[in-house]
């Protein structure tokens, strides 16, 4: 009997359509002798719809006619079972409702990767891929993962962060704090975002000033760290859970800016050889390090993984300062672009068994947590009454 995998992407994030670029590509990838598949698109409205057509890239051009030939769901729990229900209750439509056995989220940035999805999936109690909420979330928010990574003793960059509320009341402060604290060249991120979207390089007040302003327009809450100059990226994927994990080959990608930029990730390429998301990246893999500094950092990624609790397939990006040749932690991605699988196809594992991995995690997980106790029988209520006059002047 085959699993029913529901691969869910999209949604109400600025890496929108990157996500459905890797949802495609894994869902043309599994297994499909092993794996029954149900793709769960998710609007950047929230709405949820599923059609057979969504297994083509080519269907996406024109997103208003796939979704007037596909049909809106949701996700029911149904006693243990969780369910796909159809909600276009037509008298002789042929539609089914189907029983999932685990959900897949192919999905990038906020309102998704960020635990939101995930823990709508928990509340749900359906068994999922990747990270869980508490290290979706902290993955997301870049502030807070180099807060986790410093306090594990792990190697990462000084920054401040600051909210776009603080920033509107005491621009100069906050200018002149980043210009003590870090100095110029500096990196303005928004916290909360993958991609490289938003991120700016500043040199000078003017230049740090339109990097601020650029920020905020997507994030509430913005990060400043010192930009190191003599610089290479180097990034490394890691699959497991608690219990252990691997860590891929490394690579160095290739970028045409001073930093990496979402043009280089998923534009580069995609006239030349169609849009593969991050599989089309130009990069060296593996990358040209010495075997000590490779293992150094393949090293240091596990301990990232660990350090986060994470789940699943990541990525982490380093950073390099070839001056001291210090490795520092810049940030993980708790669901990569196309899953990383070039970087696991490079180790020696192909996607469709990269993609078995990962469904398998998933359920070894769920089985762990169904030996926890979550509810517990008692009788607190029984003897509880609020009277004729409802709950106020009432006494538990």
């Amino acid at each position: 009997m085959k699993t029913t995998v529901a691969f869910m992407f999209g949604c109400r994030s600025v890496e929108h359509e990157v996500s459905i670029i890797s949802a495609v590509q894994a869902m043309r990838s599994v297994n499909r002798e092993k794996y029954d598949v149900v793709p769960i698109y998710v609007t950047k409205s929230g709405e949820m719809y599923c059609s057979d057509k969504m297994f083509e890239i080519e269907s996406f051009r024109d997103i208003k006619t796939l979704l007037a030939a596909s049909e809106p769901v949701t996700l029911v729990k149904s006693g243990k079972d969780v369910v796909l229900k159809f909600l276009n209750n037509k008298m002789f439509s042929k539609k089914k409702d189907i029983v999932l056995n685990v959900a897949f989220p192919v999905v990038h940035g906020t309102n998704c990767e960020d635990g939101t999805l995930q823990g709508y999936l928990e509340f749900l109690g359906l068994p999922y891929v990747g990270c869980d909420i508490l290290s979706s979330s902290v993955g997301m928010d870049k502030a807070v993962f180099k807060y986790v990574m410093d306090a594990a003793g792990l190697p990462v960059l000084p920054c401040i962060c600051f909210y776009a509320r603080e920033y509107a009341k005491e621009k100069e402060a906050v200018i002149e704090r980043a210009e003590k604290e870090i100095g110029y060249p500096m990196i303005v991120k928004p916290v909360n975002l993958g991609s490289s979207v938003g991120i700016t390089k500043a040199n000078d007040k003017n230049a740090l000033i339109d990097a601020i302003d650029l920020a905020v327009s997507f994030s509430d809450k913005v990060l400043i760290e010192h930009a190191v100059s003599a610089i290479r990226e180097i990034n490394c994927s890691v699959v497991g859970d608690a219990d252990s994990c691997c860590a891929s080959v490394c690579e160095e990608p290739f970028m045409n800016d001073e930093i990496l930029s979402y043009e280089d990730k998923y534009m580069a390429n995609s006239k030349s050889s169609g849009n593969k998301g991050m599989a089309s990246l130009s990069r060296k893999i593996p990358a040209e390090l010495s075997e000590t500094k490779s293992n150094e950092i393949r090293e240091l990624a596990k301990k990232v993984f660990k350090a986060l609790g994470a789940a699943g397939v990541v990525r982490i990006d380093f950073i390099i300062d070839t001056d001291t040749d210090k490795v520092y932690v810049n940030e993980i991605n708790t669901i990569p672009g196309s899953l990383a699988f070039y970087l696991w196809e490079a180790t020696g594992t192909p996607y469709s068994e990269l993609l078995d991995k990962l469904i398998s995690l998933a359920f070894r997980r769920n089985r762990n947590r169904e030996n926890l106790t979550f509810t517990i029988d008692t009788n607190i209520l029984s003897g509880v009454s609020f009277g004729t006059k409802g709950a106020k002047g009432s006494k538990l």
